[in-house]
């Protein structure tokens, strides 16, 4: 059955693939690359199988990073490493596409990444996921996750309180499979400690030195 279903998926992918072909041969075909700005991306990861799990229902990597591809006419070509999220991409198009920028947003463009991809940028990402998982009603508790060049760091809170009711933490630096949690490792203590203020310090704390003071009425971050 894994098997059937990972065909089924990989068929879905190469099908999307072709489609998007299609579009970008018409938009040659019609003159309109050179003035059209393409975004593509995936609103979610997927578990395959992986740690038994299947779809988008966490908060590890397999569901939290997703495909982001950016064509915009005078954009580099390459890839970028950066950290970035999905409010990024609304005020990337006010600013490609010459519109005024909103200050009320807890995104930022990334317009300069087109330009130069190893810019120093965001030094975290951020995203979260409940438990019990329902689209009604209120769950339980909290998972708040947090990403940095090196860790994720998930942080499990009462809804209601805010009281830190477990930790995970997975150092990249050892692999991408995020199989040993070490909050619980006697090392890990600083590291967990200083990831906590920052998850806690939210989106305004992780924002690269261009951007460090936003609008004072943006809307807050993950707490």
């Amino acid at each position: 059955m894994a098997r059937k279903l990972r065909h089924g998926y990989y068929a879905c992918v190469s099908y999307m693939d072709a489609q998007v072909g299609k579009l970008l041969d018409a938009l040659d075909e019609q003159g309109l690359r050179d003035n059209t700005l393409i975004v593509l991306w995936g609103d979610h990861g997927y578990h395959l199988g992986e740690k038994a799990l299947w779809c988008k229902t966490s908060n590890y990597e397999l569901d939290t990073r997703a495909p982001l591809i950016i064509s915009a006419p005078g954009a580099g070509v390459g890839d970028c490493a950066a950290l970035v999220e999905f409010v990024d991409i609304y005020p990337t198009l006010l600013d490609c596409c010459g519109l005024p920028p909103r200050a009320d947003l807890e995104g930022i463009s990334l317009a300069p990444l087109l330009q130069q991809p190893d810019l120093p940028w965001k030094t975290a990402a951020f995203s979260q996921f409940p438990r019990p998982w329902a689209y009604l009603g209120e769950p339980e508790v909290m998972g708040y996750s947090m990403r940095t060049e090196r860790y994720r760091y998930t942080e499990w809170q009462d809804f209601r309180s805010g009281e830190a009711l477990e930790r995970e933490l997975y150092d990249h630096a050892e692999g991408q499979a995020e199989i040993d949690n070490i909050a619980r490792n006697a090392s890990s203590a600083q590291t967990l400690s200083d990831l906590s203020a920052r998850l806690r310090a939210g989106w305004r704390g992780a924002l690269p030195e261009a951007h460090l003071e936003p609008s004072a009425q943006a809307p807050g971050g993950a707490q």
